[in-house]
């Protein structure tokens, strides 16, 4: 893999119609002081809204946060928005609150890492810095 000499880039994302971001802004903030480049896209984004804010800020990873129920829905398009744009090197990771059922069938949908509440941000940092693909 080729050095890149810049920040992480991160889209951090609210999909749906979910009303409820701090578990976003926590994970924004732990990322920025991890020294990474973090771009919030605000509450209420459709898939579409996402793909297309990852790929003009030409993001190393896509984090989205989601509570609203609505993952097996929304997860799958985004992910298949992402390869539909050539964007599938974009490490794609979600949070909030999903089932541990449902964790599977994400990952089987392009999802590579779904972290659930109280997963310290420690581990999420690492795990972004150990999978991107630059």
């Amino acid at each position: 893999m080729e050095k890149v000499d810049r920040p992480i880039r991160v889209l951090v994302a609210k999909p749906g119609l979910d009303g409820h971001d701090r578990g976003a802004k926590i994970i924004a903030r732990a990322l920025r002081d991890a020294g990474m480049e973090v771009i919030y896209t605000g509450l209420r984004q459709t898939p579409e809204q996402i793909v297309n804010a990852a790929v003009q800020e030409d993001v190393d990873c896509v984090a989205v946060s989601i509570l609203s129920g609505a993952h097996n829905t929304l997860l799958p398009k985004i992910n298949k928005l992402l390869a539909e744009n050539d964007a599938e090197d974009m490490l794609f990771i979600a949070g909030g609150v999903i089932p541990d059922e449902d964790i599977p069938t994400l990952k089987e949908n392009g999802v590579a890492e779904v972290f659930t509440p109280g997963t310290p941000t420690g581990i999420t940092i690492e795990y972004i810095r150990s999978n991107i693909k630059r």
